[in-house]
């Protein structure tokens, strides 16, 4: 039953894992339009998610933990708008760094991970389940 328990751990990380990724991907996305105010500012950076292996001593298993959320560091687009606030003397504004599409995959693979560890968690409980009815 230990094993078990291990194993249902292991998979709630990684939803855990997934659900902070999805967070992320977005808040990207919902950010992927915006512009600076004011000419010199920088539009929304682009947000990644950085995943780190951690050994739970206590439990004994390793576990997918959130590292750490980081700025992509990729240059922003340029749109010629020459009448927008934030135009700089050229009349280009800054767009974000943030790709549609690409955080469209990213998302569906942060979706189906997270569905695979549900999964895992479904069977682990149907195991343990099925155990206890055996020793009833």
């Amino acid at each position: 039953m230990a094993d078990l328990t291990k194993s249902m751990m292991i998979s709630a990380a990684g939803m855990k894992a997934q659900s902070t990724r999805m967070r992320v991907i977005s808040e990207n996305m919902a950010n992927a339009g915006s512009v600076a105010s004011e000419p010199g500012q920088d539009p929304y950076r682009r947000k990644t998610v950085s995943f780190v292996n951690e050994l739970d001593r206590e439990m004994g298993v390793h576990r997918v933990q959130v590292k750490n959320v980081n700025f992509d560091k990729s240059d922003f687009g340029l749109r010629y708008e020459p009448g927008h606030p934030a135009a700089d003397e050229n009349g280009y504004i800054k767009t974000p760094n943030v790709n549609s599409l690409i955080e469209a995959m990213d998302m569906k693979q942060a979706q189906r991970s997270y569905e695979a560890n549900l999964n895992a968690v479904d069977v682990t409980k149907n195991l343990a389940m099925r155990t206890l009815d055996l020793l009833r």
